[in-house]
């Protein structure tokens, strides 16, 4: 028996046992993806972020993963980007989840790396999950229609099939090149200091304000500084509920004392509504 069809089995089982628990955490928290924290106003997440909180990737299990991510043309829209304007250079994106961005720009000249604490699980036990959690995150997605901008995918069923594309290029990625995706729990990165020119972050940081404290964003931002040579691009600003992230000042004044600019620019990708802008720092 192969080594995938081992994985895929293993993962139903373990599957049966996240179904129970995101019904149970349902009826506490009012959403599929519960302790993970994605899922709430947010579209979806992007792999186990709210564990990444918790600095120790041996204790995560695949239920408590939400394996789900955006495509690399959304990425590009996210964070105001052109291929041109990467090719030839270094991109981390961390959290990676289920996003196909580092699968894509690898076929176009750009050396893009990932890291996610989901990264530590079998590519086919990813998929399985993943698949799983789509479903879920577009029903409760639809539930909340008018917080979002369905234009951008034509209704659920063209989110369903941006989220499952973005998916099957990760997983097919992941298993032609698990070098390029790496493990790791914030705010703790295994990378050099300055090993990338720029670091992308998305759906992650300030997101989740009311789970993270302000202490864990400063570690990750400076975390994030220390990987990067030359500019980090942080989407969106605000959280699950399209509030400001209230300690951006105080975020940004560190950046500040750390060498680092800050600016604020506007994104051209809005499905959550009010979530329509980026911060931007860069290296003085």
């Amino acid at each position: 028996m192969s080594r995938k069809v081992v994985a895929l089995k293993m993962s139903r089982e373990e599957l049966r046992r996240a179904e129970v628990d995101e019904k149970e955490r349902t009826a506490e928290q009012g959403t599929a993806a519960g302790l993970t924290g994605r899922g709430l106003a947010d579209e979806e997440p992007s792999g186990d972020q709210i564990s990444l909180s918790e600095g120790d990737a041996g204790d995560i299990r695949l239920e408590r993963i939400v394996f789900i991510g955006r495509t690399y043309d959304e990425y590009l829209r996210m964070f105001n980007l052109k291929p041109g304007d990467l090719k030839g250079r270094t991109v981390l994106d961390c959290p990676g989840g289920a996003c196909s961005f580092t699968a894509k720009a690898r076929q176009i000249g750009i050396e893009a790396v990932a890291a996610d604490i989901a990264y530590q699980f079998d590519p086919a036990a990813l998929e399985a999950k993943g698949r799983l959690d789509i479903g879920h995150a577009v029903q409760h997605v639809e539930s909340l229609g008018d917080q979002y901008r369905w234009d951008e995918f034509d209704g659920p069923e063209g989110l369903r099939s941006e989220r499952t594309k973005a998916l099957t290029a990760t997983v097919e990625d992941m298993e032609q090149h698990p070098e390029r995706y790496v493990a790791a729990a914030l705010p703790v990165l295994p990378f050099a200091d300055r090993q990338f020119d720029m670091t992308l972050s998305a759906h992650f940081l300030f997101m989740y304000s009311d789970k993270l404290d302000y202490a864990f964003h400063e570690q990750t931002v400076a975390e994030l500084m220390r990987v990067t040579k030359g500019e980090i691009r942080i989407f969106p600003l605000v959280d699950q509920s399209s509030r400001r992230y209230e300690d951006i000042e105080k975020l940004l004044t560190f950046a500040a004392g750390n060498g680092w600019s800050a600016e604020e620019r506007p994104s051209d990708y809005e499905f959550q509504r009010g979530a329509s802008s980026m911060l931007v720092l860069r290296r003085n």
